[in-house]
């Protein structure tokens, strides 16, 4: 499936700083950056590509060159992106990492990454021992006020950044993304957030995140449009204030905080016209909630560290229910049998895009181009096209599961437990039973219930035999107190597995 409209090719020479802060000379005082707290701070455009070139100078006068690669260990502050777009401008390649990591974990990355320079702030874990030097906060900060570098340019394939993801190994991989990674990122404007240089989009996500340096940042700038990003430690009960104080237009979070500020009360929004949602797929029940609580949409996309988003709904053309919406413009989209063709509309598959996709990665760290498939890439998630072309999404490849011979997507059976009147979330994943067999159990969260017994498994089989075939119905039903989730949000079915597993005695 081919959306209309394709992408002009890249321009040649070309450099992804200069292209995101282009605005930058013809809107100088405009407000281009406001974390929003007690005290706002607020960068212009001016001030910030004039600290985003500095930095670029300071980063060639440590004797760094195009290609070195400089680890990220900065939390949630304008020093975030001003590195790493300044790592850019100078033809380096930055490696934005999460404030949360361990020593441990950033020592394996350290080590598959083989960086030249790490920065960071006092009191985040470093690689032990430290491969390289590590610059400190004052001394980047210095850099802002050096002559501006001029932007390097070359081949928009060449390496602009990398993010580290876990995917479906046990180990994080190292993602390469071309400078072209920004001119694909285009398509996105039609095709689901419909940003413009008047906007004042507000990403409740860490600057880290792939989703809030590109749709919370990256894209606003490219468009002269303004970044509202929450200060370090704003719940979500406080976001829907900031949301009207700051007169946002866009909101932009994952869809368990949607779920989260719809929590708390909502104030008047008239400023704001849609929300964006990505990370995860997007519950029927939480896209109907929030357009009853501020009286505006909301749009989710599909992507994945390896190609950002390129399946999404937007104001111009609304996703149908269930549905993740239909190919951005451009993008080329198939669902994929098990020999690697296109299937028909209304079979399932697995979702892929196109090899020469211009915001596809470059590859994995060391292990050269993207694997393909008779030139297609495999996003490992599952999926069925419609006739309307829009694609409903089936969950990962890894978890779906098998019951009576029929493959069932966890997405489906957690919808059906969701609608129980006392169930706030639901799991659903396969677990192994003593005996050896697989059957599937849900996980679940009822914060109302005081007595257990009010909501025992048998009236929860009954209400799941309701709505779901027998052999989608869970035979195992475990309550929790919360579900366990990674740091962009995301549900780890597989962790709930491992832990009911361990505890029954299949470890």
């Amino acid at each position: 499936m081919t959306s209309p409209s394709p992408l002009a090719p890249c321009p040649s020479p070309f450099n992804l700083a200069a292209h995101v802060l282009a605005r930058a000379g013809d809107q100088p005082d405009k407000p281009a950056l406001c974390i929003l707290g007690r005290t706002d701070e607020c960068w212009s455009f001016g001030e910030i590509a004039a600290a985003v070139r500095g930095t670029a100078t300071g980063l060639a006068r440590l004797g760094l060159g195009p290609g070195a690669r400089i680890l990220m260990r900065i939390g949630n502050r304008p020093d975030f992106p001003i590195l790493y777009l300044g790592a850019i401008a100078a033809g380096m390649v930055p490696v934005p990492t999460s404030s949360q990591l361990t020593a441990p974990e950033i020592t394996l990355m350290a080590r598959l990454l083989s960086p030249d320079l790490i920065v960071a702030e006092d009191g985040l874990a470093l690689p032990d021992p430290a491969p390289c030097d590590v610059l400190t906060l004052a001394q980047l900060r210095a850099f802002h006020r050096l002559p501006p570098a001029p932007y390097d340019l070359g081949p928009p394939d060449r390496a602009a950044y990398i993010v580290f993801t876990s995917g479906t190994s046990r180990e994080p991989r190292a993602v390469v993304h071309g400078h072209r990674a920004i001119w694909a990122r285009r398509s996105m404007l039609a095709g689901w957030t419909g940003l413009t240089g008047a906007d004042r989009i507000l990403h409740a996500g860490a600057f880290n995140w792939t989703y809030t340096l590109g749709v919370g940042l990256m894209d606003p700038w490219s468009v002269g449009a303004t970044a509202l990003i929450p200060a370090p430690g704003t719940r979500p009960a406080a976001l829907p204030a900031l949301l009207a104080r700051s007169e946002a237009t866009l909101f932009a979070a994952a869809p368990g905080v949607f779920r989260q500020v719809l929590r708390a009360p909502m104030p008047r929004l008239p400023r704001l016209r849609h929300g964006l949602s990505a990370g995860e797929s997007l519950p029927e029940d939480l896209r109907g909630n929030w357009q009853a609580a501020t009286g505006t949409p909301v749009h989710q996309a599909f992507g994945m560290s390896e190609c950002s988003t390129f399946i999404s709904g937007s104001s111009a053309r609304p996703a149908p229910a269930g549905t993740l919406g239909f190919a951005q413009p451009g993008r080329e989209v198939a669902i994929l049998g098990a020999d690697g063709a296109p299937l028909p509309a209304g079979e399932a598959g697995v979702i892929a895009i196109r090899g020469d996709d211009p915001g596809l990665m470059l590859g994995y760290l060391g292990a050269g181009p993207p694997p393909l498939t008779r030139g297609w890439f495999l996003t490992g998630d599952l999926g069925a096209q419609g006739p309307d072309g829009a694609i409903r999404y089936l969950g990962r490849a890894d978890d779906v599961m098998t019951a009576g011979g029929y493959r069932v997507s966890p997405l489906e059976v957690e919808a059906a437990l969701e609608r129980h009147p006392l169930i706030s979330e639901a799991a659903a994943c396969e677990v192994t039973l003593a005996s050896g067999a697989r059957v599937i159990a849900v996980f679940y969260v009822a914060p109302d219930v005081i007595d257990p017994e009010s909501l025992d498994e048998a009236e929860l089989a009954g209400f799941a035999a309701a709505s779901l075939a027998r052999y989608k119905c869970p035979r195992i039903f475990v309550r929790l107190a919360g579900l366990p989730r990674g740091p962009n949000d995301k549900l780890l079915r597989r962790a709930l597995r491992l832990r009911w597993e361990g505890e029954n005695g299949q470890a």
